[in-house]
């Protein structure tokens, strides 16, 4: 029963691979083409973007007592760019003094001290009071007290009227800058 089995199976396998055999498929093909192309091309070549780099202020010398401000604006038709150095005022005031009392002006220097709103108040708070043209003490508090319009304060008309010439022509070219770049956003 076997062997009946194995000699099935043989010719199931035998009469499969010559049905495969038989079906082989054979295509001739012949391509013939012509390929015409015209093209037109354009060619556009784009710059980068026009660019207002504002200026380097240097002021790394830790002894001066200014700062570097600089600004640019860029719109696609025009740049403006600045660029200037600040004096700070406090800073100078601090190293004025340290100077007068390194040189040995004591009075001197809290003198320039006192020209600070909140250094005189400090003073006056303390009980002693900024020296008032070389009196010192009890006589100075009382000289301050009697000419109370010569005391340091700071206001809005105080710090205008402060103002150098420079520092305004710098708040009217600030002005005269954001004007045009509000023009310009038009």
């Amino acid at each position: 029963m076997i062997n009946k089995s194995l000699m099935i199976g043989a010719l199931i396998v035998s009469l499969a691979s010559t049905a495969l055999a038989q079906d082989i498929i054979v295509t001739e093909s012949t391509n013939d083409s012509n390929v015409n192309s015209n093209a037109t091309s354009t060619t556009t070549v784009k710059s980068p973007p026009p660019s207002a780099i504002s200026p380097s202020i240097n002021t790394s010398n830790s002894d001066t007592c200014t700062l570097g401000v600089s600004g640019a604006v860029q719109t696609q038709i025009l740049g403006i760019s600045a660029g200037k150095t600040v004096r700070d005022m406090n800073c100078e005031r601090l190293k004025n003094a340290k100077t007068l009392y390194d040189m040995g002006m004591k009075v001197a220097a809290v003198s320039v001290m006192c020209q600070d709103e909140r250094i005189f108040n400090a003073m006056m708070n303390a009980g002693t009071p900024c020296p008032y043209d070389g009196m010192i003490g009890d006589d100075a508090k009382a000289a301050w007290t009697a000419n109370q319009d010569k005391q340091p304060k700071i206001g809005r008309s105080k710090i205008l009227k402060d103002m150098d010439s420079d520092d305004k022509s710098t708040i009217k070219g600030l002005g005269a800058v954001g004007g045009i770049f509000l023009l310009l956003l038009l």
